[in-house]
Formats: structure tokens, sequence, C-alpha cells
């Protein structure tokens, strides 16, 4: 098990050469870190936001790695399976605009027939996506006292990662397909904030879940060998830090299968009901993603003890291979 340390106060991510800050390494309950990034060529940034609701699910991703920049908006029809898909590549990342702290300001990004605004504030934040054919506008509201779980993943001095994954934000808006307006108010929101100077090649695992009064936070791969994890329960709103890595299993010839996740304080089984492949090979920049969404079964273990029912909870596992 890794011993990690609760960090407290704001503190920034790299000294003024740009190399990691020993003093960003931990963990916090709530966005502390400055992301101010020094450098060009192996930063990355990026706003990712799922969101569930009862007949869809949205993914929009806002991202510079400094040569690139890659967008996109995803909706999944629940009930018949459909996928609407819209990503663009933007040279140099031209026009993006993603801050230096979580929660704060507004970062946006144009380019390629993807147009995506998100705009934070002390109490939420507004989500507004366009592409041809599709529209997205979510408020992902931040009740009092919620906690976000944010992780340090240190691989060197010169390659790092600061990661906010903060699950079950309740959600409402609209979205836009065609024609047709889908308007709810019983959702909930996922986000992914990133600031990072990352290697060349690497794979990743990643699960999110949400059911009333307990979020799911489980990370893999990445994070091996680092004394830093991403795994956290969120349990009525409070951030339940687990710092031991744990074992996925799946299988990679039938992605539907049920993925088993463990560890001393993790028994889960993710059941998909739909997945999604996404395959990007542009030379200097490609990655192989395949996002499953399903529901959570099982159990995991609170801070105090105590085990809670994992069962019902709705979400996502994935596994990602970039070159970037």
């Amino acid at each position: 098990m890794a011993t990690e340390r609760e960090i407290t106060e704001s503190v920034d991510l790299c000294r003024p050469d740009g190399r990691l800050d020993p003093a960003a390494v931990g963990w916090t309950r709530r966005p502390l870190h400055r992301g101010n990034l020094r450098g060009w060529g192996r930063r990355k940034r990026w706003e990712y936001w799922g969101v569930v609701t009862p007949e869809h699910i949205v993914g929009i991703v806002a991202s510079t790695l400094d040569y690139a920049g890659v967008h996109g908006i995803y909706v999944l029809d629940r009930e018949t399976g459909e996928e609407t898909t819209r990503d663009a590549v933007v040279p140099f990342g031209r026009g993006a605009v993603l801050g230096e702290r979580s929660g704060e300001g507004v970062n946006s990004v144009r380019g390629g027939g993807v147009d995506i605004e998100l705009s934070n504030d002390a109490s939420g934040t507004v989500i507004e996506a366009r592409a041809t054919g599709v529209r997205v506008s979510v408020r992902a509201e931040l009740p009092p006292g919620h906690e976000s779980l944010g992780v340090v993943v240190p691989w060197s001095p010169r390659r790092f990662q600061y990661t906010v994954k903060d699950v079950g934000r309740p959600a409402s808006g609209t979205l836009t397909l065609g024609a047709r307006e889908y308007v709810f108010d019983d959702a909930f929101a996922v986000l992914d904030h990133g600031r990072g100077k990352w290697p060349y090649a690497i794979s990743w695992n990643w699960a999110a879940g949400y059911q009333p009064g307990l979020g799911i936070q489980f990370g893999g791969k990445w994070t091996e060998g680092t004394g830093s994890t991403e795994n956290a329960l969120l349990v009525d709103g409070r951030v339940h830090k687990i710092s031991d890595e744990l074992r996925w299993d799946y299988d990679r010839e039938n992605w539907l299968r049920p993925w088993r996740i463990s560890g001393e304080r993790v028994e889960a089984e993710f059941r998909p009901f739909h997945t999604r492949t996404a395959k990007t090979d542009l030379l200097v920049l490609a990655n192989d993603v395949h996002q499953c969404f399903g529901t959570f079964h099982g159990r995991a273990r609170t801070d105090e003890g105590r085990w809670l029912d994992l069962d019902g909870a709705v979400g996502w596992a994935e596994e990602t291979r970039n070159r970037w």
C-alpha cells in the first residue's frame, strides 16, 4: 500500500524551471494546485466532462497537447445504442484557453467545427458544447462541502501529472440532437481535469460511477510505481482515499464481459451494456480507447472500515493506450 500525503494548502505544481515541485506531490480534497506548466512539447492540458442522464451519456473533451488541440463531443442513446460523435484536431491547439486552476474562470476551445465553453464559479460549472447536429447545455452544481479527489502522479522531476477527478456533481440542462431537444434535471456529471508533462507512450485504466450518496473513482496502470494512486470513494460528498493499487481483470477480446476491479478495500464488478471504441493514428499522435458504459456491483470499504454496496451505480470503465 502506498503512503500518500494529504495536501491542505495551495501549492504550485512546478518550480520556476518547469520541473515538478516535490511539495506538490500528494492528494487533496479540493483543488489546491496551480498548474503552472512551463516549456513546450510535452505539456498536456484537458477538461473532460461526462454527463449521465436517464436517456443519454454525454462526453465532452477540450484539450491541448501543445502541438495539437484534440476536442470532441460524444453522445450515447442508452436505449438504442446509437452514437453521435463530433471530433476535431486543431494544429498547435490554436484558440484553446485552458487555465491553471481547476474550477476557476472560463476554459474554452474552438476549431474543426467544435465549440466548447466551460464557465466556473463558486456554485458550479456551466458546460456549453456545440457542433453540427448536436448541442449540449448543462449546469453541474457544486454543493456546499462537496469534495473531489486531486492527485499528483510523479514519474520523474520532468514527467508528472496533476489530475482532479470530481464525481457525482448534480446536473441539469438540455441536449439537442438534430431537431429534437431533451430536457433533464436528474443527471450527474463527472469532471476529469488534467495538467501535466507526460511520457510519449502510456496506458491507463479509469472507472467512474455514481448512485445517490456514493461516487466511485478507480484508476490503474499509469500510476504504478509512483507512490500515488487515483482511487477513492465519495460518500455523501466526502472523499475516502484508497492508497493501494487495484487489480484490473477484463477481456480485451470481448469488452462486454464483466470487468473485475479488486484490492484490499475494493471487490467490484463492472457489467457493461455498451462499448465505445475510438482510434486515432496521425503518426506522432495515436490513441486507442475502449470505453465501456455499464453498472457497478460488489462492495468497497470506507476509511472507517465500513463496507458499502456498489450495486446499481452507473458509469464507465475504460482502457486507453496513447502515443502523444
